[in-house]
């Protein structure tokens, strides 16, 4: 359902194969030979060789919807997820093992998470005693995103528990999908409170786990990889449309998006936000009703949460509001467009 919105266009974006290195051993947990799974796709084995090693995200979709679709096994990403932790984000899982306690591990978690995969965005909102981690595809367009999401959260889940240590405990465990036929492979690893049909994915805990004191770390450590990671992420130079959309789509769904709160994160007047935005020819309003739209159409998509539940989280007065700038990006109702999600499905 192409709309005028998918005219704007973002570079291939990537992410490292370190997040995904358990696919061989989930594969083979599964009996299958990984070799000849990876072989199907046009892929192999060494591209596990190096975890700092770049894909593209729609190629590493690709191979998890495969996988998933081969093995039959419908929380893959869940088992995927599973076995990853800090030691899956490389030299940035270092920096954040050492940082000295939870709430500025996960902040540099959020601040840095770009350098690992540049097609989502990692979130961090505290709201009084709750605090919520959570992870967004920025595009619908991937493959594979329950899986991804699945994925995701259970790594989330191992971050903070190596951070909190073993007495943290989420309050609720969300995922943005409907709930799957069984949710025994979810209860059994995260006994917890599971909540499906969320409006976002990730996990939500008490406050007071931000003050917790990271076991062993080392500051002068901190220091060094701190270092090489600014130094790092300067080198990559950070594309200034990509990193704008990542603020706007977070800020949507927390609440801070409008221009002149995102020029102040980027410590820049809103005229000069608008002048720089004017250079790629867009504007901020589009850019926003994009990451709408992209947010929109996942939520459709995957879930059954009804139009009133998207419109609020999206910050539209109602649902006839929400529906009237659907029909503006789309060309459909946001009601047509999920039974015809559904149909094709199905």
């Amino acid at each position: 359902m192409p709309g005028s919105l998918d005219k704007i266009g973002v570079e291939e974006q990537s992410v490292r194969i370190g997040g995904t290195l358990s696919i061989p051993g989930v594969l083979r947990q599964l009996g299958h030979d990984p070799a000849r799974v990876l072989a199907e796709v046009g892929l192999d084995q060494t591209l596990f060789d190096d975890p700092d090693r770049l894909v593209s995200y729609a190629a590493r979709s690709r191979l998890i919807s495969h996988c998933a679709a081969r093995t039959g096994c419908a929380h893959f990403g869940l088992l995927v997820g599973q076995r990853g932790g800090l030691h899956s984000l490389g030299m940035i899982g270092f920096l954040i093992k050492n940082c000295v306690d939870a709430r500025s591990a996960l902040h540099t978690l959020v601040r840095l998470s770009h350098l690992h995969v540049s097609a989502a965005e990692v979130c961090l909102e505290e709201s009084g005693e709750w605090v919520t981690l959570s992870y967004q595809i920025l595009r619908p367009e991937y493959e594979a995103r329950v899986h991804v999401y699945d994925g995701a959260v259970a790594t989330m889940f191992n971050i903070v528990r190596t951070l909190c240590g073993p007495d943290w405990v989420p309050a609720q465990v969300l995922f943005s999908h409907r709930k799957p036929a069984s949710d025994k492979a979810y209860r059994d690893f995260f006994r917890a409170p599971l909540v499906f049909g969320a409006e976002r994915n990730g996990l939500v805990f008490h406050s007071r786990f931000l003050d917790c004191q990271v076991a062993d770390a080392d500051p002068e450590l901190h220091r060094i990889l701190d270092r090489q990671v600014e130094n790092l992420d300067q080198k990559n130079g950070d594309d200034f449309l990509e990193k704008i959309t990542r603020l706007i789509g977070s800020g949507i769904l927390m609440g801070y998006g409008r221009e002149e709160e995102v020029a102040a994160l980027l410590a820049m007047h809103p005229r000069t936000l608008r002048r720089r935005l004017h250079q790629f020819e867009t504007s901020f309003r589009l850019v926003a009703d994009k990451c709408r739209y992209n947010i929109a159409r996942q939520l459709l998509e995957s879930s059954d949460i009804p139009m009133s539940g998207i419109a609020a989280a999206l910050a539209y007065a109602d649902a006839s509001a929400f529906t009237r700038a659907f029909r503006r990006w789309s060309g459909t109702t946001p009601a047509r467009y999920r039974a015809t999600w559904k149909r094709s499905t199905s």
